[in-house]
């Protein structure tokens, strides 16, 4: 195993390995004492408990924000609710501007906290991170919209009322580590040959039905007139839309389509059934990484504590008389 020589006078975690001794100490122990891990005591537990208390909840008040204003927005567009929702509108959008201005304020503010932003040139490079982008998109849609209101400028308004629904992209930003996409992006990398088997056996009998719908029906039905609205009709029914708009009227026609129809929907179904398993088998592959988090510590101290022991016979031997044995 790829070990790490520890060398007097030097520091793992919480264990000094003591002068005069030199001792091997797995790396996955060295790992687990140092780094990140090396902020496993009391004080930096309970701050980041705090810290994680207060983001997720914070997380929740900028839901609830953004989500209301969502709903309010889709109830000034109905005209039974449309003063009354706009008056509401117009009171929550000035809240969050406050709201989301000051916390862009103190974020680029904070930023100086990391090395690599401090000055005002890294808290300009803070401030050209994607979320930091859309935020400050947002902020300037919600004051446009809110001072047209507040100025009664019915045309003005009307223009930027789509503008609210840019609101939405707040809700990008409450995934700030991108956890979910790495997520997604990871499975469908993982099963990128059986997704790319499945698109493209199901692309095959897509343009194939398309195309023999297209022979049989083409002088029979006007909805048929071209290629282009067969492939739009195998697109419907291969992935059971059924809009009904095209439907074949030979039987001919019926009969393939009937065929094809249940051949199809078994390869456009696939990938939905490929994505759900890699799905379930990756948060089991986390859960199975975090039991064995919480596993390694332990064993990694214990490890530490037999060295330490060892070091200390060495430095300090039993008597030669002494029938007492350690290890």
């Amino acid at each position: 195993m790829a070990g790490l020589t520890v060398h007097c006078g030097e520091e793992i975690g919480s264990v000094i390995v003591l002068p005069g001794c030199s001792s091997s100490v797995p790396e996955w122990v060295q790992e687990s004492v140092t780094g990140e891990n090396k902020a496993d005591n009391s004080t930096s537990a309970h701050i980041s408990v705090i810290n994680s208390t207060f983001v997720s909840s914070g997380n929740y008040v900028w839901f609830v924000l953004v989500f209301n204003c969502l709903v309010l927005s889709v109830f000034s567009t109905i005209p039974a609710h449309q003063d009354f929702s706009s008056y509401c509108l117009l009171i929550l959008e000035f809240v969050m501007i406050v709201v989301f201005g000051l916390e862009y304020i103190v974020r680029i503010w904070s930023a100086g906290c990391c090395c690599r932003y401090r000055g005002w040139q890294g808290r300009l490079r803070f401030a050209r991170k994607p979320f930091c982008v859309i935020d400050i998109i947002v902020l300037i849609a919600s004051v446009a919209v809110v001072s047209a209101g507040s100025q009664g400028n019915i045309f003005a308004t009307s223009v930027l009322r789509s503008l609210r629904f840019l609101q939405i992209l707040r809700m990008v930003r409450m995934d700030r580590r991108g956890g979910t996409w790495k997520l997604l992006g990871s499975v469908v990398y993982a099963h990128s040959k059986e997704l790319v088997t499945a698109w493209y056996i199901g692309f095959l009998v897509l343009i194939f039905s398309s195309f023999l719908v297209y022979l049989v029906e083409n002088k029979f039905n006007k909805d048929f007139a071209t290629y282009a609205d067969a492939l739009w009709w195998g697109t419907i029914t291969l992935t059971t839309i059924g809009y009904g708009d095209k439907t074949p009227k030979t039987w001919t026609g019926r009969m393939l389509s009937a065929g094809f129809a249940l051949l199809g929907i078994s390869f456009f179904a696939l990938p939905a059934g490929i994505l759900g398993s890699g799905f379930a088998l990756k948060v089991q592959e986390q859960h199975r990484q975090k039991h064995f988090e919480k596993r390694r510590n332990p064993a990694a101290y214990l490890i530490q504590l037999f060295h330490l022991l060892s070091s200390l016979l060495i430095l300090f031997p039993l008597p030669s008389d002494s029938a007492v044995f350690l290890f």
